[in-house]
């Protein structure tokens, strides 16, 4: 029998490199889009896919979760991928972050490892992630049907207590989900030992070669079992993930659905070109609209700035960053979750991991600096079929870039010229004047009116058109200062 016919029958070990090809392989070259490699790959026939989640070989417990649940039709990415990862064969999914990608391993996953117990620190599945919230999510996804077929999971992140972590591998954990580093802590410490895990996903893998987690992350799938099953999810394919494909998939069935955020229907892009000293108040008015927004900044301290800001004129608004506490994040996401939070002032940390339900805008008030990282900022709307759109905020010295850089992502947008104040802002983004009544006991602060200086700090960069500006209370600062001055050589020259 060849290889590429082969299903649950497993070769000979892998880990140290791809073996070479046999005769019964067959190679496929895919033409990628522009700026990814081809992948030649040793491609083993996909099975065909299913309409229904009745129609898979899954546990009864996890089809009645399902149905509980409302599902009955899986996504496109899910009838896909599931009856191949359901096989046990190594599988190679592209598709766009909102697409469905963690029920498409995670039910697989669930399903091979229920009826078995895993010894303390020996866990038998293992999802690596890039980011403490897309580990959250993905726990929170999974968790519902977890229980049901009594498999234990373990989430283990950076930024919380290691000490339980361990003692949750001690206990024992049939599935762990993690993001590299604290994973690589724990196997140091000897808390967790990856020999027993025969089942491995990796989730978001090019935001992973992004985030320079390659080193930690090929040290950790060198410690899994070398038979066991690899599945590999990603929005895209380049290099770093070409190297993954090659190294630790053998014969993967490849499946590429909805790979662009660029193709979805019920996305719209827009490019709204502003003046530098307008910039402040129109992200200020799109912030004030009604109803939930994420916006995107480069930096942590632009992003503290900026929610203040927003706090003091009466938005509801919330920083995530880097910067902030695993606690902290957690909560800030709770509350924007709930509506106590209506906008989400972040800067890339947020572009992964975050699923919030009826997030209908995205709004870039700092232009990311490639096209992956817009794709990701955008893919936090327009999920699982919804309506979303994305909104950049463009100075005139950023125009040219900004248009490459959607060429690259294969996306057409909407261009407007817009002043804050304006219908046509309205009309694009809902926004709308703030209440200017402080949230939270924010010391007010007077909004410049339209034409003003630059708010500083937002989001510029040295040099970059709209940072160089006096704010209006810097100016009445100074200006009592001067006064007081004044004042007091008066005092002295009576004395």
């Amino acid at each position: 029998m060849s290889r590429s016919a082969r299903t649950n029958d497993r070769p000979e070990p892998r880990g140290q490199g791809r073996p070479d090809a046999g005769p019964g392989d067959t190679e496929r070259r895919s033409a990628p889009p522009e700026g990814e490699l081809a992948l030649p790959v040793t491609v083993t026939p996909a099975l065909p896919a299913v309409a229904t989640f009745g129609e898979l070989d899954m546990p009864v417990a996890l089809l009645e979760t399902l149905t509980g649940r409302g599902l009955n039709e899986p996504f496109p990415i899910q009838a896909a991928t599931l009856p191949d990862s359901l096989a046990g064969r190594d599988v190679l999914g592209r598709g766009r972050t909102g697409s469905g990608k963690t029920l498409a391993f995670g039910l697989a996953l669930l399903a091979r490892t229920a009826g078995q117990r895993a010894e303390p620190r020996k866990p038998l599945s293992l999802i690596l992630v890039p980011t403490r919230e897309l580990a959250q999510q993905v726990t929170d996804a999974l968790t519902p049907y977890a229980r049901p077929l009594k498999v234990r999971l373990a989430t283990v992140v950076g930024g919380m207590s290691i000490g339980r972590q361990a003692g949750a591998l001690r206990e024992g954990a049939e599935v762990v989900v993690a993001t590299p580093g604290r994973l690589t802590d724990l196997v140091e410490r000897k808390d967790c030992r990856l020999d027993r895990v025969k089942i491995t996903v990796l989730d978001e893998a090019d935001q992973m070669a992004d985030m320079g987690f390659m080193p930690q992350v090929t040290e950790l799938l060198d410690q899994v079992r070398p038979d066991g099953q690899r599945m590999l999810f990603s929005a895209t394919l380049d290099r770093d993930v070409d190297l993954l494909v090659r190294r630790y998939l053998h014969d993967p069935v490849v499946h590429s659905v909805d790979p662009s955020a660029g193709a979805v229907t019920t996305m719209e892009h827009h490019v709204l070109q502003v003046h530098g000293a307008d910039k402040y108040a129109t992200a200020t008015e799109i912030a004030a609209r009604d109803g939930r927004v994420l916006m995107f900044l480069d930096t942590k301290h632009a992003v503290d700035q900026f929610t203040r800001h927003l706090l003091s004129s009466g938005v509801k608004a919330a920083a995530l960053h880097g910067g902030k506490s695993q606690p902290q994040r957690t909560h800030t996401l709770a509350q924007f979750k709930t509506g106590d939070v209506t906008t989400l002032v972040a800067t890339n940390v947020a572009a992964r991991g975050i699923h919030v339900d009826d997030l209908d805008l995205v709004v870039n008030v700092d232009p990311p600096s490639d096209h992956k990282d817009y794709l990701h900022r955008g893919g936090r709307t327009a999920r699982a079929g919804e309506f979303g759109s994305v909104v950049t905020l463009v100075l005139p010295n950023q125009r040219r870039d900004m248009a490459r850089l959607l060429s690259d992502a294969g996306i057409r947008a909407r261009i407007t010229q817009v002043r804050s104040g304006e219908a046509e802002l309205s009309r694009i983004t809902g926004a709308q004047a703030p209440s200017g009544v402080p949230v939270g006991g924010s010391a007010p602060v007077e909004r410049p009116k339209r034409g003003g200086a630059p708010f500083r700090g937002l989001g510029t960069r040295p040099g970059r058109e709209g940072g160089g500006g006096e704010s209006r209370r810097s100016a009445e600062a100074r200006r009592i200062a001067e006064a007081r001055k004044a004042a007091r050589v008066r005092r002295g020259s009576r004395g």
